[in-house]
């Protein structure tokens, strides 16, 4: 059994910008060209949003708002509200200074919510990024710098910060969801984390009761981003990943979006123990040199988190789940056998998928083409994000469209 997990000192390379930039900038050129990327727009009613460049009303299957409370009433008047009674949008000064009052009662409120020491940040990604060389630095591991795997589809705000967590201790990627070659680190290392998605942002999800049974035979530690899955599932929308855990103890974290199915904005870690709480506090990058969450974001994460509170998150988690029966019957996916709301659509060249977004934004949806680096080479498509706003009558229109375009395809390549 190894006994560190310190570098080995050979040359890893864990990015190479340069070489992706190269590969994948022509589907971007691609892209923008076809009018499908970067577009301006305002937000309507439900999920309609009129586009700036010509006016036209489409209906929107790209925002992660599953829950559609982005645009709820009370969620906007908790922003105002907020920015309105602080007198200040914005304190310019590190969290390990002077905070919002109003930000270390939102942080008790979502602690109490989800049943665990919550810690906010500006985004998922400042979260990640003050997370990943703490987990490597030993210190959340009892003083054993853990190897730690990434599966290999692990966002790229995960996955970006390998080389920085390569500086401090070892790192390997694993393949996606490969639970036998995870339990073989285990064996052959005194300390391991795992670092991966709950809800992975392409589709599909961790094994979650897999890796807890991992947890407990080999003392594994879990690093969940759990971005997309947070408010769609558990009591109390505490979200796929954190619904699985009776306790987060000292070896499971997870962090969350306040953005997406919450409906509000910035990023969390869910902790749970004092003591991690206070390592973060003190020493988590984000949370000692940068700003906190605005007022207008703690306002509309507390009226998010009042709404998390009531029957209404039932009744939009319940109509979530009859809009994604009735995209299954439609267009059945890989996904289907889940309730996430994410569902990719594979047609596996870049530029078919670039046309095929385009096609379907003439017809007035407006769907993300996904091409590599996104997801690898081949496996270009479409992906959808369904919403409880979404109506049928917007998803049967959907899918007739997709449907029709996916037989010219068919047809072009007879």
């Amino acid at each position: 059994m190894s006994h560190t997990s310190q570098p080995t000192g050979r040359q890893v390379q864990f990015r190479n910008t340069a070489a992706m930039i190269s590969a994948a900038a022509s589907n971007f050129d691609a892209a923008h060209y076809q009018g499908i990327m970067a577009l301006y727009a305002m937000p309507h009613a439900d999920r309609s949003v009129r586009l700036a460049h010509d006016g036209s009303t489409v209906v929107d299957f790209v925002r992660c708002s599953y829950l559609g409370l982005d645009n709820h009433p009370d969620i906007v008047a908790g922003a105002a509200q907020a920015v309105c009674e602080a007198g200040s949008l914005h304190w310019s000064c590190a969290r390990t200074r002077l905070n919002f009052s109003i930000l270390g009662e939102l942080e008790e409120n979502l602690s109490d919510l989800f049943r665990a020491r919550v810690v906010t940040f500006t985004t998922v990604l400042a979260a990640n990024m003050s997370a990943l060389p703490l987990l490597a630095s030993g210190h959340l591991t009892a003083g054993q710098k853990p190897l730690i795997a990434f599966d290999r589809l692990a966002h790229t705000t995960l996955a970006h910060h390998k080389g920085t967590v390569a500086g401090e201790t070892g790192v390997e990627t694993i393949p996606h969801n490969d639970l036998a070659a995870l339990e073989a680190l285990c064996r052959t290392h005194r300390s391991v984390a795992y670092v991966c998605d709950g809800a992975y942002s392409m589709g599909g999800s961790a094994p979650l009761a897999e890796l807890r049974a991992l947890q407990e035979k080999y003392g594994l530690f879990l690093y969940i981003d759990d971005a997309h899955g947070i408010s769609i599932i558990g009591e109390n929308g505490s979200g796929f990943a954190r619904s699985v855990f009776a306790e987060l103890g000292e070896r499971t974290i997870v962090a969350a979006s306040l953005g997406k199915g919450f409906g509000a904005s910035g990023g969390v870690l869910m902790l749970g123990t004092a003591a991690q709480e206070l390592l973060f506090r003190r020493f988590a990058i984000a949370h000692a040199f940068s700003a906190s969450l605005n007022t207008a974001a703690i306002g509309a994460a507390q009226a998010s988190a009042r709404i998390h509170r009531t029957d209404e998150l039932a009744r939009r988690q319940e109509t979530l789940r009859r809009n994604l029966a009735l995209l299954d019957r439609l267009i059945p996916t890989k996904d289907m056998a889940n309730d996430l709301p994410i569902r990719t659509i594979r047609l596996g060249d870049e530029l078919l998928s670039v046309a095929a977004a385009r096609q379907l934004l003439q017809l007035g949806f407006y769907a993300s083409a996904i091409f590599f680096p996104t997801v690898s080479r081949g496996e270009a498509g479409l992906r959808i994000c369904l919403t409880a706003s979404h109506t049928e009558q917007q998803i049967r229109d959907l899918c007739v469209a997709i449907d029709g375009i996916r037989q010219e395809i068919r047809h072009a390549g007879a």
